[in-house]
C-alpha cells in the first residue's frame, strides 16, 4: 500500500485513466445532477473507445462517456468509512464539476495499483468535506414517486437511466424497494442505487408504447431533469 494522499490530480489522457478502471474490482460509477444520482456498481469489464466516445462495460455497467468534457481527473482517498478507504476519481468539467465519478469498494491497495505509472501530483487545499445540509422528509405525495410506486406494485421490469453533459448510463431490474429517507427517494439493488432529491422532479412526460410506458422527469421550469424511466407493459393473457 502506498502512502495515503488526500487529494491527488492527474494529468493524464482521459482515455488512459479509464482504462485502468478494470483493475480497481468493485466499483461505483455515478451520475448527477438537477436532484439526481444515479449510481452503477459492480466490476468494469471493459473500456473501448467507439467513434470518440468511451465506454464502460460489464455485467453491471454500461456507462457512456465524452472524453471530450472531462477537463481534469481528480483522485481522492480521504473517505473512510468504518476503517475502510472509498477512494473516489472525479472526471470533472472546465467548471470543476464532475461529469462523472467513480468510488472503489475494494479499498485502497487495487485503487493504488490501478494508478501505478500514472503522473500525480498533490492538490490545493485539504480535501475537507462540507457538512451535508439537512433536508425535509420526501413529501408522500412527492411526483417523484410515481414511477417508482407503480414498479414496485406491479413488480414489472423497469429501466431507469441517466444522462448528463458528457455522460449517460441506465439500469434494467426489478424495483424491490422504494425507500424514502435523509430527503431522498431510494431505489437501491445489489448492483444498482437511485438517490432523487425530493422536490426535485414536478411532474413527468408520459409516452405510451406498445410495449412500455417511458415516464421523462420535469423540474418545475417544465426542463428535463435527465432522468427517464421506461416501465415494461403488462403482460397480455
Amino acid at each position: 500500500m502506498t502512502e495515503q494522499a488526500t487529494r491527488r490530480i492527474l494529468r493524464e489522457p482521459v482515455d488512459r485513466v479509464l482504462g485502468k478502471l478494470p483493475l480497481v474490482g468493485r466499483l461505483m460509477i455515478i451520475g448527477k445532477r438537477n436532484g439526481v444520482t444515479h449510481e452503477r456498481i459492480g466490476p468494469v469489464e471493459t473500456v473501448v473507445v467507439e467513434d470518440g466516445l468511451m465506454f464502460c462495460r460489464g455485467a453491471n455497467h454500461d456507462s457512456r462517456i465524452n472524453p471530450a468534457l472531462v477537463a481534469s481527473i481528480v483522485a481522492d482517498t480521504s473517505s473512510v468509512m468504518q476503517g475502510q478507504v472509498y477512494p473516489r476519481l472525479d472526471f470533472n468539467d472546465e467548471q470543476g464539476e464532475p461529469v462523472f465519478s467513480v468510488v472503489g469498494f475494494d479499498g485502497l491497495d487495487p485503487f493504488e495499483a490501478a494508478l501505478d505509472g500514472l503522473r500525480l501530483e498533490t492538490a490545493e487545499g485539504d480535501g475537507a468535506k462540507p457538512e451535508r445540509p439537512e433536508r425535509p422528509d420526501v413529501a408522500e405525495n412527492d411526483p417523484g414517486l410515481k414511477p417508482f410506486n407503480l414498479a414496485l406494485e406491479t413488480a414489472r421490469p423497469v429501466a431507469i437511466a441517466f444522462t448528463g453533459p458528457g455522460f449517460d448510463q441506465s439500469w434494467s431490474g426489478i424495483v424491490e424497494k422504494v425507500k424514502p429517507a435523509m430527503g431522498f427517494i431510494n431505489v437501491m439493488t445489489s448492483d444498482f442505487h437511485l438517490h432523487l432529491l425530493g422536490g426535485a422532479v414536478a411532474s413527468w412526460v408520459e409516452r405510451e408504447e406498445s410495449d412500455a410506458t417511458t415516464f421523462d422527469a420535469l423540474d418545475a421550469q417544465k426542463e428535463e431533469i435527465g432522468l427517464s424511466v421506461r416501465l415494461a407493459a403488462a403482460a397480455s393473457n
